[in-house]
């Protein structure tokens, strides 16, 4: 018998962020594995046109919540949605919601944060770091509260090499920041911004940061623990492999490649790609959750869910997988095939180079426009190269994440609870792990048929037509302008003719 398993069964426990992709997949972990809990509540943010029970009806009719509802077939009665906003003061929840929380909740799972990179500094403050200071204060009020588990990120010090299971302080204390941007305009936010995340990339790695600093300074005699996450991918074996619902992480890059739409990337082929299956955060999460309230650590620990020091996979490598894995599905070869010295270049050198694809785009909306439709490709190439130009820093650089309390926790576990629950991403296989990644984007986020292949193929023959007939044209206009300047250049020229 799951100890882990049990310990949740009768308990009333709240997730923030249960509408995202981690949040989904932690619900229904919770739900298949301990069926006899009492009750999940749910922040919903309204929707107009929507209710808040028609939201969850629909994050449970997806195909993830299909084993669960063998196991648990009134899991729609154990769902209770609570109205709120995380950018309201007291989440803007009614005292009567506000009351049953306070009153009922065993554990705290918060999951909910703005994973924009780009995201305005004022809003991710509000999000990463007042939120959670607003939540531990709701903790702080729960007298059955067993556990407050925050779900943080292991890039929260990114702007460190070697980064230890830790808390690490900020130069500005996180009361100053959320001070300040209550009464700053926007212009002088963006005039700081770069000052106060200094050698961070974005806003989301530092208010990640600062929302650490809070849970340690707030938590007061909170039994908490948090949990760093690196890259989230697809799961890895449960509820099934390769199911994802989002275009976060590596799955917008896989789709703009399968389609054709991105022939090239830049990033470090030695470079560790730590990617961890979602499964594998919430296997963490929920042991995390266990050992926090049953053997209450005295400090709060830190965990690292990471897979580079334990089991690493290079970009190059993931990107040859991925390669290969186009070859079997519609996707088909969406990038040129790699030189054979691709990965043994040294770190410095570029796995994809780097070129622009607007010109490409601009020529098939105008084919678009000609035969009727809506263009839309130049939009959706300016979106990707936006996104391609803020993964490049994790692209292009390795980590070192110290795992001594997450190795920790494995060895505390039953032999039951290391199955049931199983984080160990040492076992994890890469190829067959990056080929159901591939297949569930096309599966689950894209909700292709297979029968769509020739058509795919079709597609992907025009855009890289269309690719070959730019490039053809570049180099002719390119030597022409090089006969017209140089003699040698014509005297090759007719050489050649």
């Amino acid at each position: 018998m799951s100890m882990i398993a049990a310990f949740y069964g009768g308990k009333s426990i709240l997730i923030t962020g249960a509408t995202g992709f981690l949040g989904k997949v932690l619900m229904e972990k919770l739900f298949r594995t301990s069926p006899d809990l009492k009750v999940i509540y749910v922040l919903v943010r309204p929707k107009q046109g929507q209710t808040l029970q028609q939201r969850v009806f629909q994050i449970l009719d997806s195909k993830l919540f299909e084993k669960v509802k063998e196991v648990c077939p009134n899991v729609h009665e154990k769902i209770r949605a609570i109205s709120a906003d995380l950018n309201q003061n007291d989440f803007a929840i009614s005292k009567e919601d506000m009351q049953e929380l306070l009153s009922h909740t065993n554990i705290v799972f918060h999951c909910a944060a703005t994973v924009r990179f780009d995201d305005h500094l004022r809003h991710a403050v509000q999000l990463n770091v007042t939120a959670t200071q607003q939540l531990l204060l709701m903790a702080s009020q729960m007298p059955k509260l067993e556990a407050f588990i925050h779900i943080s990120t292991a890039f929260s010090n990114c702007n460190l090499k070697h980064i230890d299971e830790v808390v690490y302080p900020c130069p500005v204390e996180p009361k100053k920041i959320i001070d300040s941007m209550e009464w700053l305009d926007d212009a002088i936010i963006d005039e700081i911004t770069p000052k106060l995340i200094g050698d961070r990339p974005n806003t989301y790695t530092y208010t990640k940061a600062l929302g650490e600093v809070v849970v340690q300074q707030e938590g007061g005699n909170l039994n908490i623990a948090i949990i760093r996450p690196s890259i989230v991918g697809a799961t890895w074996q449960e509820p099934f492999p390769g199911w994802v619902d989002n275009l976060n992480g590596p799955s917008g890059l896989i789709i703009a490649a399968g389609k054709g739409f991105l022939r090239s990337i830049r990033a470090t082929p030695m470079a560790v790609a730590d990617l961890i299956p979602a499964d594998t955060v919430v296997n963490l999460t929920l042991a995390v959750g266990w050992y926090t309230a049953v053997h209450r650590p005295k400090s709060t620990l830190v965990y690292h869910c990471t897979s580079g020091n334990l089991n690493p996979c290079n970009w190059g490598k993931m990107g040859l997988q991925v390669l290969a894995t186009f070859e079997k599905i519609p996707f088909e070869r969406a990038f040129r095939r790699p030189n054979a010295d691709f990965t043994t270049n040294n770190i410095t050198t570029h796995y994809w180079n780097a070129v622009s694809h607007r010109a490409p785009a601009i020529i098939y909306d105008f084919y678009l426009r000609l035969t009727g439709r809506k263009p839309r490709m130049t939009k959706l190439m300016n979106r990707l190269l936006r996104t391609l130009s803020m993964v490049e820093y994790f692209i292009n650089r390795s980590w070192e994440w110290s795992t001594y309390n997450t190795e920790m926790l494995m060895s505390a576990l039953s032999p039951e609870d290391q199955r049931v629950f199983n984080f160990d991403v040492r076992q994890l296989n890469w190829l067959e792990y990056i080929e159901n990644y591939v297949l569930g984007v096309k599966k689950y986020l894209l909700k292709e048929d297979m029968a769509g292949i020739p058509e795919a193929k079709q597609h992907l023959k025009r855009l890289r037509n269309i690719h070959y007939l730019f490039n053809t044209a570049l180099f002719l206009i390119a030597w022409r302008l090089l006969i017209a300047r140089s003699q040698v250049a014509r005297n090759v020229w007719f050489f050649i003719m």
